[in-house]
């Protein structure tokens, strides 16, 4: 009998680029900044929340997250019909692509930017179209607008964007929804939005005057529930009627909803802990530029240098000898997420060694 081939994934599966994950800390000295996880533990009250929905894991959750649709409409004052849940943001943006996209449609966005972007389209079929940021780490917004064509179906915007850590203002969202066609969707990706230290943009300003915004938004980051996956968008309601036909059943846990509920009301605490990790942010990027490092000013919970391949690989080789794990992107750069004081005074002590060891070479090199 002649031997039939094994199954295969399909092309576009086998070709894909795998996402890389922050590395996970192999000892309880090792401080692990590569995920930009919040470094805070879950409140109390929302650790309640979990222990009392924990308690029901033997049914399947509400497929529809109906308490936290209801809730996040109450707080953003829209329809509960606005209002889509996933599990955490990227997917949220999965349904997104897969609701918007048929084969060969284009999605625009800037890049280097969310490395989930160009692997999200290629599943959908859908061409990943990569605008180059400018020189300051920012959208080409201008450039952006000029690559929407006829096939264009959405355009990602990711403020503070990860991993350069630079914000889009509300002027210039709003300039930019002024130039697009009302066809094309603009998803607003918001992941670090609670850690822009002057509020950030006012994206739901804009969102109810431009029918074709969507936001995007994650409990992942400042509400530190990046374990239980949990992300919703707010969009016109067709939009988020597709959304939720295209989610996954049941893939937001009633564990994650309770904590994403409980988490909604503690607001106060969690801009507490966000004003910190700016405070930090801030006095950080300070140092290092004091160091000599090159920094963008950032607006999420991380720092971005800029470096070449080779530099890139001796810091990341630098953290890991000093048990910091840190995310290294190559051609680009090395990202290092914002924690506790004592976590960021050791990197820190990293950058400054690395920045005489790099003065000393170019000495030695001008010498010769």
């Amino acid at each position: 009998m002649k031997s039939q081939p094994a199954p295969q994934p399909r092309p576009a599966v086998a070709a894909l680029p795998a996402y890389v994950a922050g590395r996970r800390a192999q000892s309880p000295l090792t401080e692990p900044l590569a995920a930009n996880e919040s470094h805070f533990l879950p409140l109390p009250t929302v650790l309640s929340a979990i222990a009392g929905a924990a308690v029901r894991v033997n049914r399947y959750p509400d497929m529809a997250s109906t308490n936290l649709r209801a809730r996040l409409a109450t707080e953003f004052e829209v329809d509960p019909a606005e209002v889509a849940v996933g599990p955490g943001s990227v997917g949220v943006l999965a349904q997104l692509i897969s609701a918007l996209c048929d084969p060969e449609d284009e999605v625009v966005f800037a890049w280097r930017s969310f490395e989930a972007y160009p692997i999200l389209c290629q599943i959908a079929g859908a061409n990943a179209v990569k605008v180059p940021l400018t020189a300051a780490e920012h959208h080409d917004l201008p450039a952006m607008a000029a690559a929407i064509t006829d096939r264009t179906r959405v355009v990602l915007l990711c403020s503070p964007n990860n991993p350069t850590g630079t914000a889009i203002s509300t002027a210039e969202l709003e300039s930019f929804l002024a130039d697009v066609p009302p066809r094309v969707l603009v998803v607003l990706d918001e992941a670090y939005r609670e850690y822009a230290a002057d509020g950030g943009l006012d994206s739901m300003a804009l969102y109810r005057k431009y029918p074709n915004l969507c936001l995007l938004r994650t409990f992942s980051k400042a509400y530190g529930l990046a374990g239980l996956r949990v992300g919703y968008a707010i969009a016109r309601e067709p939009i988020a009627e597709g959304l939720r036909r295209t989610q996954i059943p049941f893939s937001v846990s009633g564990v994650a909803e309770a904590a994403a509920i409980a988490s909604l009301g503690a607001t106060a605490e969690v801009r507490d802990r966000a004003a910190m990790v700016v405070a930090e942010r801030e006095r950080v990027i300070a140092a290092v530029r004091e160091h000599g490092w090159t920094v963008p000013d950032g607006a999420a919970n991380f720092i971005w240098l800029r470096t070449d391949d080779d530099q890139r690989a001796r810091l990341v080789e630098a953290f890991d000898t000093a048990e910091i794990l840190v995310r290294g992107y190559p051609g680009d750069g090395v990202r290092v997420t914002i924690a506790a004081r004592e976590a960021n005074d050791r990197v820190l002590a990293v950058l400054a060694d690395q920045a005489l060891v790099a003065a000393t070479a170019d000495s030695t090199q001008a010498q010769e």
